[in-house]
């Protein structure tokens, strides 16, 4: 269980991230066009999840913004931006943003992803949303980065994230 905090506040996830070096444990989201991906999907990349509690906040929509921009210029990687916002709500925002260079997955169906990469927050306003992280898993599937953002309104270490690729 990590502490993190919203706005000063302390709030507490269900586990810790997965541990550096280890495989990326699977998972299955949904796609904008309902298809369920799953970590598998992108075998053979370079992944980089961008996590966050909801595309309709600042913070998120930055770092969103933020990775697409980044994520032009990488050869052989995915940006993958995972909330639970309903897919819908994920296109909207990427139609309306002009975002086309990271894929959009969403955890609503059963919040199995946020349980087992033990980011899902249990306590406070957020309670049952992802919180604030980046994991970068490397061609061969293993966790080579990993942060979990100390206070949920601050924005992720971009460079950090992109140097362990």
């Amino acid at each position: 269980m990590a502490t993190i905090s919203l706005q000063g506040n302390a709030v507490k996830t269900i586990g810790n991230l997965p541990t550096l070096n280890e495989k990326a444990p699977d998972f299955t989201l949904t796609a904008s066009d309902l298809s369920d991906k799953k970590l598998s999907s992108f075998a053979g990349n370079k992944i980089v999840l961008n996590i966050f509690p909801s595309v309709d906040t600042g913070t998120c929509a930055t770092s969103v913004r933020e990775f697409n921009k980044k994520a032009a210029s990488l050869d052989n990687t995915k940006v993958i931006c995972i909330s639970k916002d309903l897919p819908f709500a994920q296109a909207r925002f990427c139609g309306a943003e002009g975002i086309e260079n990271v894929v959009m997955l969403s955890d609503f169906k059963d919040g199995n992803f946020g349980k087992t990469y033990g980011l899902e927050i249990i306590d406070g306003a957020l309670k049952g949303l992802h919180s604030r992280c980046v994991v970068v898993i490397n061609e061969n599937g293993n966790i080579v980065y990993t942060e979990q953002v100390g206070e949920i309104v601050d924005e992720p270490n971009y460079e950090e994230a992109l140097k362990a690729l």
